[in-house]
């Protein structure tokens, strides 16, 4: 019996409707979907099968410190045990197995994993393995047809970063965890990839805060010769107001053109999509990298786009452009593959190009029915790309003018686009035509008005989650597979909100103190360096042991710095959780109003006066309180944002505003069931507020975080 093992069930079935056409059976091993035809059966995985974890004696954060997790042992757990258990059963009637996940590092690992369970049950079956770029039945025919050995070292470059991550993102979590005594599901994450990827959210947000815009002043002339136009002096900025007054006194009513210039400029066309240049153009049209990848992972799977883990931006001699484009001579995108067709095909080139997988490209013609709205833009996003790089390039005409004025130069500038060339396959992100009339040199032109504007200089932007996964990319923070997950990350825990990612005070804090005391896990450094050394592990230069003996030695190194500065990186980080619960000043007394816990568990927005000042507002019992940096101008606090898991957060505003609506519209209920003047609002008599703040408590958490127990840690004193 022919046994084919792929990476998914959806993958599997796709398959089999290939292979087999109508003419195969499902069944179910242990409730695990087989599809069969003949002397051959097709089963799914669920990505990774088994996990690479600490055995549980490591798990109690009281009893095993977090240096002794550098060199701890490490064991392989099933985290699906009824596949597991299918393949060992469909192992003993197999006379030969293929190998037939995702063609990258962690495809290659989840098909060496399941070579072990079913090697372990049938040591004398041979295996080959199967690589695609896309679940079309061509491409799926050619595959099969071109089996090759399985790539060990491939997968012990995913095994590599497997053991590496583990061990350096629970050593640190439960390090830095311990040192403030945030444990239970609050624990503080820390990690290879994270952390720097932090780094570069704090430092941008610290330039921002740090910023102090200055005025300066732009001199404005709107000009006439029958059709207006606007020039902006030479000088472009004066920081002297008094300067600018001068100029603008002196001004003439009529101008003299100087100067006129008319010209064309290209505009090449765009580079085939890899990894990263999708992210970025996804996330311009308002897509997070990790729903663009989750979206275009579902494409693929589907067989409407190419395998979307690429570092490629050249396409192979292989792939038939042409015959790509009379795919798509009909339906939706017909006109523009009809058009593309007419001329000479000549495909632009980026500077990567690689041979595991071609770049993003669309594998066959959707409908917009077949769809789901987000799958359509993400669909029709790589399609139009596709076109646009088999496309000529666009041709804008520039037009450029001096104007005299009383003796002081003014200019404009002005484009039109001439040729649509790629930009009408592809309109995304397309600039803004400016106008500008023809002139003469010796022309003179009317003054209309003269505008002197005053503006401040502005702060830096934040990063935008496609430049970010760009930065990663050139930094070598993480892979084309990872860039995206690590962001994600940030936002599950809490370090980040918003969109473009804004770092929380805990997370400005955190960085803060290992960019002081231990700046060696907030630089890129290390992980580039064993990023690097993982793809000699693939190419077989170097022993996957070697690897991780190196970066267990490296953590060492960091763990000597964090031990030195204990005291000092927990005093850091004290202040940065009493920051993050900071919403505004109490307008009753003054002091601090922060989020706080009851007895009971509950929490609400009280006084650090108390016990003298009892003022208290409340707060929803679920979700994570985020401070933003928008203040109520009635109240002066902080609104406020509710995140829970992947959801939408809860733009909850000024908890005061918000609590004083909550009771009007209470009142009006109660006016008009009878019962007026029984809600009050906070500052006439506040809501009961506990005794006082308990200790917090560590709660059952993920594998890394204690038992429930109190924390022993204490805050530095005061």
């Amino acid at each position: 019996m022919h046994l084919i093992v792929t990476e998914k069930n959806i993958t599997a079935k796709k398959i089999a409707q290939i292979l087999f056409g109508k003419s195969f059976k499902e069944s179910k091993v242990e409730g695990i979907p087989v599809y069969a035809s003949d002397n051959t059966q097709i089963v799914g995985l669920s990505g990774h099968i088994v996990n690479i974890d600490f055995p549980e004696r490591y798990n109690n954060w009281s009893v095993t410190q977090p240096r002794d997790l550098i060199r701890a042992e490490t064991e392989v757990r099933y985290t699906h045990k009824k596949i597991g258990t299918a393949l060992k059963k469909l192992a003993k009637e197999a006379t030969l197995v293929t190998i037939a996940t995702d063609f990258d590092r962690e495809g290659e690992l989840i098909g060496v994993e399941a070579y072990r369970i079913i090697h372990d049950y049938n040591k004398s079956v041979p295996f080959d393995r199967v690589r695609f770029s896309a679940i079309t039945k061509p491409e799926i025919d050619r595959a099969f047809a071109n089996r090759v050995p399985l790539d060990f070292n491939l997968a012990a470059a995913g095994e590599a970063r497997q053991k590496i991550d583990l061990v350096w993102g629970a050593a640190l979590t439960r390090y830095i965890s311990l040192t403030c005594g945030r444990l239970g599901k609050s624990f503080l994450s820390v990690g290879r990839v994270q952390t720097p990827l932090l780094a570069l959210l704090v430092d941008r947000e610290l330039e921002i805060r740090a910023f102090t815009p200055t005025p300066y002043w732009e001199l404005y002339a709107t000009l006439s010769n029958g059709e207006e136009f606007v020039t902006k002096h030479e000088c472009n900025r004066f920081e002297d107001k008094k300067v600018a007054e001068k100029i603008k006194a002196k001004l003439g009513s009529t101008g003299t053109v100087a100067e006129y210039r008319k010209g064309s400029r290209p505009d090449a066309p765009p580079i085939p999509f890899s990894t990263t240049e999708f992210i970025r153009a996804a996330a311009s049209i308002g897509f997070s990298a990790a729903n663009a990848m989750r979206v275009a992972e579902n494409l693929y799977v589907n067989g409407w786009i190419s395998y979307p883990r690429t570092d490629n931006t050249v396409y192979p001699a292989s792939l038939n452009l042409k015959d790509i484009l009379t795919t798509f001579s009909t339906g939706e995108f017909g006109t523009y593959a009809r058009r593309l067709l007419e001329g000479p095909i000549t495909p632009t080139r980026g500077k990567k190009e690689t041979t595991d997988h071609p770049p993003i490209y669309p594998v066959a013609s959707a409908k917009r029915s077949d769809l789901r709205d987000d799958e359509w833009r993400v669909y029709e996003l790589v399609v139009r790309r596709f076109f646009a790089t088999l496309a000529p390039a666009a041709t804008w005409e520039t037009r450029n003018t001096t104007v005299d004025i009383s003796g002081e130069k003014f200019k404009a500038s002005g484009s039109k686009l001439t040729e649509a060339g790629w930009r009408h396959y592809y309109p995304y992100g397309i600039p803004k035509e400016e106008p500008l009339p023809e002139l003469r040199e010796g022309e003179v032109l009317k003054v209309k008005k003269v505008d002197l504007l005053e503006k401040v200089t502005t702060p830096p932007t934040r990063y935008g989650q496609g430049r970010l996964v760009k930065m990663m990319e050139d930094l070598g923070l993480g892979t084309k597979s990872t860039r995206h997950e690590a962001i994600q990350k940030l936002y599950a825990r809490n370090y980040v909100h918003g969109n473009p990612p804004q770092p929380s005070n805990l997370a400005v804090r955190v960085i803060e103190a290992l960019e002081k005391y231990a700046d060696l896990i907030t630089k890129p450094d290390m992980t580039s360096k064993l990023e690097s050394d993982m793809d000699e592990i693939a190419e077989g230069k170097i022993k996957e042991q070697a690897v991780v003996d190196e970066s267990q030695a490296m953590l060492e190194t960091i763990f000597d710095e964090l031990d030195r500065k204990h005291d000092e990186i927990r005093g850091v980080l004290y202040e940065g959780l009493r920051e993050d619960k900071i919403i505004g000043k109490c307008q009753t007394c003054g002091s601090d109003l922060m989020v706080r816990k009851s007895k009971k568990g509950g929490r609400f927005i009280g006084c650090s006066g108390y016990p003298e000042c009892k003022f208290a507002l409340p707060l929803p019992p679920t979700g994570n309180v985020v401070a933003t940096n928008k203040v109520c101008e009635k109240h002066g606090l902080s609104h406020i944002k509710i995140i829970t898991g992947g959801k939408k957060p809860w733009e909850l505003g000024c908890p005061q505003c918000n609590f004083e609506e909550w009771q009007k519209t209470k009142e009006k209920k109660a006016a008009e069931a009878g019962t007026a003047g029984t809600a009050t609002t906070p500052a006439k008599k506040p809501r009961a507020v506990p005794k006082a703040e308990p200790k917090a408590e560590p709660k059952a958490s993920p594998k890394t975080a204690p038992k429930k127990k109190k924390a022993e840690v204490k805050p530095p004193a005061t």
